[in-house]
């Protein structure tokens, strides 16, 4: 009715999750506080496995996974989360044992590229057709890959062409935020794909304007690469650890050594929602990342990027809530 009307008067944005797979099947209650942060989105992540940064094979949908790690997993959370009115984009990712950098995975020969490539290609079409078979919004054909992407861009081009007779959605690809202008095949998709952990200030708790205008020179580049592809821009992955100096390595996983600062977390994500929610090129974003044990998850203690039980779901909240 009316009264809708007038309280969207933002433009609508894509307000994701990246919706953790955890070891069983979800209900209703690991869907409610999705709903809660005022999210319309979620993305779903399948895993694949391999053994080193030059491996061959791409493990995937093996009993060996956790449940949400598999294809029946990430269809029974994708088709839960559709019930609840909340929109799914695929992404399958893989995992390097030792948490190694995906973006370094690189072959030895020309014969290990082929076996490699021809592994990838069937995790990549596997949950293509579970994205099609869903009706999935958006279909993600890899995420953070950059060695891999440089070194075969006709393996890349083909595999585009075999998912879109598979999947007939929109499709993105993730790259890591310091190679994301480098992908050569963005004009083949339609989304411009970022993970987003950007460096932005060098502070312990850098103020809304310091990380603002830490954003303007990466910001620049973006709008300007969105405007050369006429392609809007996804923020495949975007977050801040609850840390002291989270604006200055975003992408920092690491366990060690880390203080705990929420209020940190709370401006640096304002200030992206400041930046780009705005943006007409800019499309919408996942954070990084939510738990399905929502109870169990975060929390006032918890120095990881989940903003959940801390000061920053409201933040995530309340933006999301302005962009529904």
């Amino acid at each position: 009715g009316l009264l809708q009307f007038s309280c969207t008067s933002q433009s609508q944005k894509m307000n994701g999750v990246s919706f953790v797979a955890a070891p069983q099947p979800i209900d209703q209650t690991n869907v409610d506080p999705v709903i809660k942060v005022n999210a319309n989105y979620a993305a779903i992540m399948p895993f694949g496995f391999l053994k080193k940064l030059s491996a061959t094979e791409v493990i995937h949908n093996t009993d060996r996974q956790w449940f949400g790690e598999t294809r029946k997993g990430a269809k029974q959370y994708s088709e839960l989360l559709q019930k609840n009115n909340i929109k799914i984009m695929i992404k399958p990712q893989i995992w390097v044992w030792n948490g190694e950098f995906t973006g370094f995975i690189e072959m030895k020969s020309e014969a290990d590229w082929k076996a490699f490539e021809a592994s990838y290609e069937s995790f990549i079409l596997e949950y293509a057709s579970l994205a099609q078979e869903i009706n999935a919004e958006i279909y993600c054909i890899g995420t953070e890959l950059h060695k891999f992407v440089a070194a075969r861009l006709e393996f890349w081009k083909q595999l585009i062409t075999k998912v879109k007779k598979v999947y007939k959605g929109k499709l993105t690809y993730a790259e890591n935020w310091d190679s994301f202008d480098k992908a050569p095949f963005w004009s083949a998709l339609d989304f411009i794909g970022i993970d987003a952990y950007f460096p932005l200030s060098e502070e312990k708790t850098p103020s809304l304007e310091t990380l603002q205008k830490g954003w303007q020179p990466h910001k620049k580049k973006i709008a300007a690469l969105s405007k050369k592809l006429d392609r809007k821009v996804i923020f495949t992955e975007y977050g801040y650890r609850s840390m002291d100096f989270t604006g200055k390595e975003p992408w920092d996983s690491s366990r060690k050594g880390k203080v705990l600062n929420l209020k940190a977390q709370e401006i640096a994500l304002q200030a992206l929602y400041n930046e780009f929610w705005k943006e007409d090129w800019f499309a919408g974003g996942f954070i990084w990342k939510w738990f399905h044990n929502y109870e169990k998850s975060g929390g006032s203690k918890d120095h990881q990027f989940t903003p959940q039980n801390k000061p920053a779901e409201k933040i995530v909240s309340k933006n999301y809530k302005m962009y529904q």
